[in-house]
């Protein structure tokens, strides 16, 4: 199949994949008691799944092909994030990146949930599986060698899915101190570019992993982290 007949079979993927993942944000963030968010990301990767193997995407294609070497390098990552975390917790001064209003007061059985039920199959898994593999997939982009216009294609979405999580941004210490007075409008576009430079970000571990699972990892390791480390400094 050429390139130009790629694109054609696969644009009404494309429209159906951010048609879900749009019901899916919503869902969750506005709709959903909270014992379904991670029933409602589950659900909504397997359908992205589901979308882009009906398009021709192959199991390579969208990183889900191996587990061995993913695994490696996403454990790769998760050591170098720890490390981070380590030295932003040894540095008084780098705290209040943790003082988060948004965390509260878990129990260790609520952190246990937030962490290994919440964020790792209502956050990581559905954004890695959409974000890192279904949308590259579906746009073009390839183990092979580094393609640029369809990886800024699905950071660009990765940060538009964070319209409405990016609302409570400004619940976060540091944020507050540094952007206090900005606009919440303003705020919640600057955190969506963030998240867009995350999706740039998480997007070279999958390569370099070839594979989504080495993404996944990081992406739990800096989201659960950060969680237990916000609840570690309250």
């Amino acid at each position: 199949m050429t390139n130009a007949a790629a694109s054609v079979r696969r644009g009404p993927a494309v429209a159906a994949a951010v048609v879900t993942l749009a019901a899916s944000t919503t869902l969750a963030n506005r709709v959903l008691p909270g014992w379904a968010y991670p029933l409602c990301g589950l659900v909504a990767a397997a359908v992205l799944v589901a979308l882009a193997r009906a398009a021709g995407c192959s199991w390579l294609d969208l990183g889900l092909h191996t587990v061995r070497r993913p695994a490696l390098v996403g454990l790769a990552g998760a050591g170098l994030v720890a490390v981070v975390f380590g030295i932003a917790l040894a540095v008084p001064a780098l705290r209040t990146v943790y003082q988060d209003g948004r965390v509260g007061d878990p129990d260790f059985a609520q952190l246990l949930w937030l962490t290994c039920g919440r964020i790792l199959f209502g956050t990581v898994l559905i954004e890695e599986v959409a974000f890192r593999g279904v949308l590259p997939a579906l746009f073009g982009a390839a183990d092979e060698r580094w393609r640029w216009r369809p990886i800024l294609a699905a950071a660009a979405l990765f940060g538009l899915w964070h319209a409405l999580p990016a609302l409570a941004i400004g619940r976060n210490a540091a944020v507050h101190e540094v952007f206090g007075s900005t606009p919440a409008v303003v705020l919640q576009v600057l955190a969506m570019a963030a998240a867009g430079a995350a999706g740039i970000f998480l997007h070279w571990w999958r390569h370099t992993g070839r594979g989504v699972l080495a993404s996944v990892i990081v992406h739990f390791t800096t989201n659960a982290g950060g969680l237990a480390l916000a609840v570690l400094v309250r």
